[in-house]
Formats: C-alpha cells, sequence, structure tokens
C-alpha cells in the first residue's frame, strides 16, 4: 500500500500541514526553505522502517541529522512550541512520532501493523554518492562522521546484487532503454562502480555526473529495489544534469509509475514540471504540490493541482515567465 497523507505539527519548518499524496508521482516545487527535503525525509523514513524495524523517531534522527542528534531540535523554533509531531500515513495505517524539546528519543514507536506490510524505499539525495562509495559504508559504521543516513542507506541499494530468476519484460525494457542512453552496463569491483561498454570499465569517478545518476537509477531497477510496490524519493534530479536528458528521465519515472512505482520529487526546474506535464498519458497519476509562506504569518503552506498549468502559486513558472519577458523586451530594444 503506497503513502496517502503525511501531517506535520510543528515540525521543523511547518506549523501545520495536512497533506494528501498520489500513488503515481508527486512533484514538489516551492522557494528553498519551504521544507520540500524534510516532507520527503519524513515520508522516506516511515517507508524504510517499514522493512528494518528501526523505530520511526530514531530513522528521523539519523536521516535528519540535527545538531549533537537532539531530537528535539526538529520541534519548530518559535516561542511557545514544546512539541512536534509527525505523522505519515498508508490508508487506514498510521505510524506517528512526538518529539519534545525536554526530552531524549521518544521510545516505543513501533508500530506492528505496519511493519507487517513492509514497502521497499530509496532515497536519492541530491549529492551523487557512488563516485565516492569505495570505504564510505564501512566508514560510516565505524566513525562518528557527519553525513544524514541517506547517503550510506543509497550505497545499501546500489550494491544490491541482481535478482535471481529471469527478468520481467518491463523491467527489461527499461534497462536497455537505460543501456542506450549511457552507453553500457553497470558493474562493481571492490566497492567501486563502473561503466562497462564495448571499449572495457570506465570508472565513475571519471564520467560526467548527469550520467551516473542514470547509472544508479539502472542499478535500482536491475536489482529489484524499484519494483512495483516500492516508493522513490529523488531530491532535484535535475542537479549537474545536461536539460537534453531530463525529458528522458522524467519519461523512465512516468514508466516506473505505470509499474505501480510511487515516485516523490524535489525540484526548483521548470524543464523537469514541464516535461512530466507534457509526457503524461491518460491513466498516470501525478500531483504538483506547491509550497510557500503566507504574507502575513510566514507559515509555510502547500497547494495540490493535477496539471502544471493549475499550479497556483508557481514559483517555477513565475520565473521563467520573467525571463522570457526581459528577453522580448531586449529584443525590442526596451520598448514596450
Amino acid at each position: 500500500m503506497p503513502l496517502t497523507r503525511v501531517t506535520l505539527e510543528r515540525f521543523t519548518a511547518f506549523t501545520h500541514l495536512s497533506l494528501d499524496v498520489s500513488p503515481g508521482i508527486n512533484i514538489l516545487i516551492g522557494a528553498n526553505g519551504t521544507g520540500k527535503t524534510h516532507l520527503m525525509k519524513v515520508c522516506y523514513a516511515a517507508c524504510d522502517v517499514s522493512r528494518s524495524g528501526i523505530p520511526f523517531s530514531e530513522k528521523l534522527v539519523r536521516v535528519m541529522l540535527p545538531s549533537g542528534g537532539l531530537p528535539g531540535r526538529l520541534v519548530q523554533r518559535s516561542v511557545g512550541n514544546r512539541s512536534g509531531t509527525a505523522t505519515v500515513h498508508r490508508g487506514d495505517m498510521k505510524l506517528d512520532v512526538t518529539f519534545s524539546r525536554d526530552r531524549k528519543l521518544p521510545p516505543g514507536d513501533k508500530d506492528s501493523a505496519w511493519v507487517a506490510q513492509p514497502v521497499q524505499s530509496v532515497y536519492i539525495p541530491v549529492k551523487e554518492m557512488l563516485a565516492n562509495a569505495p570505504g564510505f559504508r564501512s566508514l560510516y559504521a565505524a566513525r562518528e562522521i557527519h553525513f544524514e543516513e541517506v547517503y550510506k542507506d543509497i550505497l545499501d541499494r546500489a550494491y544490491l546484487p541482481k535478482l535471481r530468476g529471469p527478468i520481467d519484460q518491463s523491467r527489461k525494457r527499461l534497462l536497455e532503454s537505460l543501456q542506450d542512453v549511457i552507453g553500457g552496463k553497470i558493474t562493481v569491483s571492490n566497492e567501486e562502480f563502473f561503466l562497462r561498454n564495448r571499449n572495457g570499465n570506465l570508472e565513475f569517478t571519471l564520467l560526467a555526473e548527469g550520467i551516473r545518476k542514470l547509472g544508479l537509477l539502472w542499478l535500482l531497477i536491475q536489482n529489484g529495489t524499484l519494483a512495483a510496490s516500492s516508493t522513490l524519493f529523488w531530491d532535484e534530479p535535475e542537479a549537474n544534469m545536461n536539460p537534453g536528458l531530463i525529458g528522458t528521465l522524467m519519461n523512465f519515472l512516468l514508466e516506473l509509475q505505470r509499474g505501480g512505482v510511487q515516485v516523490f520529487i524535489a525540484t526548483h526546474s521548470y524543464v523537469v514540471a514541464k516535461e512530466l506535464d507534457l509526457r503524461t498519458k491518460d491513466g498516470d497519476d501525478l500531483m504538483f504540490h506547491s509550497f510557500h509562506r503566507e504574507e502575513n504569518s510566514g507559515e509555510i503552506v502547500s497547494s495540490t493541482a493535477s496539471t502544471f498549468h493549475d499550479i497556483d502559486p508557481d514559483p517555477i513558472s513565475d520565473t521563467f515567465t520573467d525571463l522570457y519577458d526581459r528577453q522580448v523586451s531586449r529584443s525590442l530594444g526596451g520598448l514596450e
């Protein structure tokens, strides 16, 4: 069962948020500091604990990394707020935790029904990790290093070996399409990732970051991490990627959604949002969630639309339109 709603009360940047989400693709847009990444990390933590059995509170601290590991620092910073709550729903099931500024990690927040129906999930952070992979997991396990756990988690998923048995046709088609784009297959040797083609193995440190991201997607599809009923979270998939490849990537995400994968992406890119909008077919399920601060209260609020055209407010299109208007003005020599 996919995620259906997330509710945040006095949690990090949010005073109050109750957001219904799509079982298909959820596109999160908004200015910096409006909580898009925080929202995805809350949802990812809830998915991950369904398989790992780690308490929700502990996983949230690991993926959000408040200073000193103090869970109370996840409570919204405003006068009078002493506690904050995060709740994630999957239909009738829910997982919630309340953090207090005055207490350490809250105990006993496991949920047996939630764990009884686990969901495979993956969170792809903005920073590409495969080129820096050798030795990272052992260092993370042995030392206190200041990295959110999502960086270790994505390597855990990438290192998984190929699934046993024949590959289904939909995954085979996606893998072959990705191979055409990146020019080969991904292999691993001594914790180092390579792109293998007819010329041999090319290490990831010598590849463009956009190709590395597509290579990661290839690995996650090949090893079954991204399969039906799984959930993908991707923070700024457009980062360091040639705009010419973004349409291809968005098409892959739409295909994953058609295969039963729930997708969350946070983006600042007009190209990402518009490519998804233009490539959508009948039967696809997309929701655009716009986050902004109210002018008077400063609180973060959200609005949801099923099409890119209906987003309001839409800071991405507003910026793009402003650029276009200024270009036209300059071309006309400043004439109205």
